[in-house]
């Protein structure tokens, strides 16, 4: 099974990248999410990185709410 990993920012070609086994769990139902995240070394270690994990891990939708949300299902 390959763990599957979330891209935050921009990685160009042939940048060295940082994989964050972080704990994501859906914002509304609280369910665990697999795999990880996935950005390149000079972005994670910016504040605009730090910033954007944390408004990422907030508003994050498994994907059975996220279609709910999408066809308007409570």
């Amino acid at each position: 099974m390959q763990i599957k990993f979330m891209i935050i920012g921009k990685i160009q070609k042939d940048e060295k990248t940082i994989r964050l086994n972080t704990d994501i769990n859906c914002s509304f139902c609280g369910k665990s999410v697999p795999g990880g995240i996935k950005a390149s070394m000079k972005y994670f270690k910016t504040k605009e990185f730090k910033k954007e994990l944390k408004e990422f891990k907030k508003n994050y939708l498994c994907g059975i709410c996220r279609d709910k949300k999408r066809v308007g299902k409570p």
